[in-house]
């Protein structure tokens, strides 16, 4: 008992006779700081006494796609953790090829009563979806939030990454590094996502290379977002010249790099590669993935204060909340042909071509 005392107060930064006062129920002890020892409790592993255990609020369910890409998950324990702090019970609901369906998923969770759904990349995101089917769910009373696309024919609080910016991130960096050939690998055109994608993108390439939208076709490959599709996609685009790739994933990303090395190129040398996502572990694969990561912690956090205002009849506002990407460099990102031939040139070259035209940026 006194070992694990010690355990909990170390993790919460509490003394363990505030913890011994806490697990007791006795009083004068912060909310704050009960609340840090409960936590600990969590964290732990160690099962809270039954007089603390919170009643839970009510069921809330999160839809997501698939587990496959590191992402949901990710996305699925902040929104996790952030209901049970407010006393809710997550319910986990996930689509997976031949099973349950979106629509059949949300039947399920309503037949449980649950207080609300949160979709993430759902059928809201496709452009080519019936968007009645969420009119029929607020009409049952059940309140929703969005993640991940939006549709203006559904009245309901979204959730986004800044697509647009991000794409343009990522094309300022590798336009930057010298590459002057970019190429995009996408998911399929219907979704929300993918088209501020390609917008971003074709923003980004005008603005720093000075291509119109049209020069930018061909660098855009579209292609599914599993890492033989990133694979698909970045042959394509490699034997179209690209010194560069940004991938709508970085499981596409992975599979950018799979497809360099099978041309016998090397990455970041030959050929740069960008994801997006910023998924766990990708930080250690190799090489170290450059990536544009989404805000997952504020937008998780976010979902779950815009629907708990719903659930609490104070409708959230029914417009998209949007995160701002970060671009995070590390191996997979080098010098491209036109910066390598400016770097190999002599330094007294790049003295006089300075003092020649010193406007030259």
């Amino acid at each position: 008992m006194t070992a694990r005392l010690a355990d909990i107060a170390a993790q919460a930064g509490v003394s363990e006779a505030t913890v011994s006062r806490v697990l007791n129920g006795k009083p004068g002890v912060a909310a704050a700081t009960r609340q840090s020892v409960l936590a600990a409790l969590d964290v732990l592993g160690y099962e809270r006494p039954v007089r603390l255990r919170q009643r839970s609020a009510g069921l809330v369910g999160l839809i997501t796609p698939e587990l496959d890409n590191p992402i949901f998950p990710a996305l699925a324990q902040v929104i996790g953790q952030a209901l049970t702090r407010q006393g809710y019970t997550p319910v986990l609901a996930t689509q997976t090829p031949g099973g349950s369906t979106e629509d059949e998923l949300t039947e399920m969770l309503v037949e449980r009563g649950v207080s609300g759904i949160i979709f993430v990349s759902g059928l809201h995101a496709d452009t080519t979806a019936d968007m009645t089917r969420y009119d029929q769910l607020r009409g049952q009373g059940v309140p929703y939030v969005l993640i991940n696309g939006f549709s203006p024919k559904v009245q309901a609080p979204f959730v986004s990454p800044d697509d647009r910016a991000a794409m343009q991130l990522a094309v300022t960096h590798l336009a930057a590094l010298g590459h002057a050939r970019i190429g995009l690998a996408v998911g399929p055109k219907r979704f929300v996502p993918v088209l501020r994608k390609i917008e971003g993108f074709r923003l980004g390439m005008q603005a720093r290379l000075g291509l119109a939208p049209d020069q930018c076709e061909e660098l855009v490959q579209h292609s599914l977002y599993t890492l033989e599709g990133g694979q698909a996609a970045a042959t394509a685009l490699i034997d179209r010249g690209c010194t560069a790739v940004v991938c709508a994933s970085d499981m596409m990303a992975l599979g950018a790099i799979r497809a360099a090395r099978q041309k016998g190129l090397h990455v970041p040398r030959d050929v740069s590669v960008v994801g997006f996502d910023d998924s766990p572990l990708i930080a250690f694969t190799d090489p170290p993935l450059t990536t544009i990561r989404q805000p997952v912690q504020a937008m998780g956090q976010a979902a779950v204060r815009a629907l708990l205002e719903e659930i609490g009849g104070t409708p959230a506002p029914h417009s998209e909340f949007v995160f701002m990407p970060e671009l995070v460099v590390r191996g997979s990102t080098a010098s491209g042909p036109q910066g390598q031939r400016s770097a190999e040139r002599p330094s007294s070259e790049r003295r006089s071509a300075g003092d020649e035209d010193p406007t030259d940026g």
